[in-house]
């Protein structure tokens, strides 16, 4: 009798289940292209899906230089929520929060949404002022979100501390529709539907050159050759910078590690997602039982997909004031992700200065929760040269002074 390693029988499942060939063999790529989206992550297969959903465009390719959510898509802590302050960022958040309570049925693949809560601490009097006023301004975006007294946290929250040493719970933002959802379905039930139009997701081939004449982009040089295109999207989220100068532009982003952890399976003792940006520390509970922590970026620019002991130190000390019955908890593993950090802590949804080169980028610590509003609003903006749900994360508010600050509401991973 033959035997098979848990890998390949997980593969042949996935192939048997879900018509995986094309993306798991990585196609030869064609001369040319309608569109190429560089990144087969999240946003950039995202955005190949609504191309040919919304708008008929189905001579796509998706190029990876890893492999099909290799980067921050499977790197992230999977928290979903859309309580932002500024209209045009909860218009987008919103939208992505939407798309993902259908995503499964839309998909017909299993994403594992989870709507069970997002809780963000007030631990000091200006969290108290500063959430209470994105309280009022949900109220008006008809995002619904609302401000709880500790006794509520307590109450949805048993295991919590709500007088910490350092910073005592004073109270907290509830968004009761936010939660989680399993971040590598996300990317498969996308590039599933993806390959399914006949598009080719082409994994292990990385842009080496962006061609272009006359001011317009025609292609793009890989490691696989090169590939003509009428139109390109830039999604590659850390290396966003390096791509622009590969295409004459440069971006204002910087690029931070950030790193996450889970700890050993344990029974379920927290079905809500908790966030604490006093203290940089959040935590939620998997399906399977590990606790998922994750805290600020690193304090310097790095492209490292790896975790540090400092990290873990500083994100599980400001938890376990928190949360005391986690420190005796062990640690099972530890990664990190590259993030594309802006001044203002807002995403580029953008044209760019190249004719026919689009760029989305900028996510920082956040865009995993962005995935399919995203991906909705740059295929409205690649397909018709624009979109309400982007305008106003052009490329061009930073010249203009157009900033969208998020800092309060993005300035943690989360």
């Amino acid at each position: 009798m033959k035997h098979y390693s848990a890998f390949a029988v997980a593969r042949e499942a996935l192939r048997y289940h879900t018509g995986w060939e094309r993306a798991w063999r990585s196609p030869e790529p064609k001369k040319r292209y309608d569109v190429v989206i560089v990144g087969a992550g999240g946003h950039g297969l995202a955005t190949a899906y609504y191309l040919g959903k919304n708008y008929g465009i189905q001579n796509v390719a998706v190029i990876e230089k890893g492999w099909l959510g290799g980067g921050n898509t499977g790197r992230n802590t999977t928290i979903i929520r859309s309580n932002y302050l500024q209209d045009p960022s909860a218009a987008i958040y919103e939208k992505a929060r939407s798309l993902y309570e259908t995503m499964s049925q839309d998909l017909n693949y299993n994403v594992m949404f989870s709507p069970r809560g997002v809780m963000m601490l007030a631990q000091t009097q200006h969290e108290v002022r500063g959430y209470k006023r994105t309280a009022h301004a949900n109220a008006l975006q008809g995002v619904k979100t609302e401000w709880i007294d500790p006794a509520r946290v307590k109450q949805l929250v048993p295991i919590i501390n709500l007088h910490g040493p350092r910073y005592p719970v004073l109270g907290a933002l509830w968004q009761e529709r936010g939660g989680t959802a399993r971040h590598d379905a996300v990317a498969w039930g996308y590039a599933r539907a993806c390959s399914a139009m006949g598009m080719d997701i082409i994994q292990q081939c990385e842009v080496t050159g962006v061609r272009s004449d006359a001011g317009q982009v025609v292609g793009v040089d890989t490691t696989r050759g090169p590939i003509d295109c009428g139109k390109l999207g830039i999604v590659v989220a850390g290396h966003s910078g390096q791509l622009a100068e590969m295409a004459g532009f440069r971006l204002p982003v910087e690029a931070l590690a950030l790193q996450a952890l889970v700890s050993e399976p344990i029974k379920p003792c927290m079905d809500v997602v908790v966030m604490a940006n006093t203290v940089h520390g959040y935590m939620s509970q998997s399906d399977k039982g590990e606790m998922v922590i994750g805290g600020g970026t690193d304090g310097f620019n790095n492209f490292t997909q790896r975790g540090s002991f400092h990290h873990i130190e500083e994100t599980v000390r400001a938890l376990n004031e928190t949360f005391p019955m986690i420190s005796r908890l062990k640690m099972l593993r530890q990664w990190g992700g590259i993030v594309d950090m802006t001044g203002d802590r807002s995403p580029i949804l953008s044209k760019t200065p190249l004719g026919g080169c689009f760029i989305n980028c900028g996510w920082g610590t956040g865009g995993f929760k962005a995935i399919p509003g995203s991906g909705w609003g740059m295929a409205q903006l690649m397909a018709t040269g624009h979109s309400p749900l982007t305008e106003a994360f052009s490329l061009d508010r930073f010249k203009e002074g157009r900033f969208i600050d998020e800092s309060v509401a993005a300035g943690v991973a989360h």
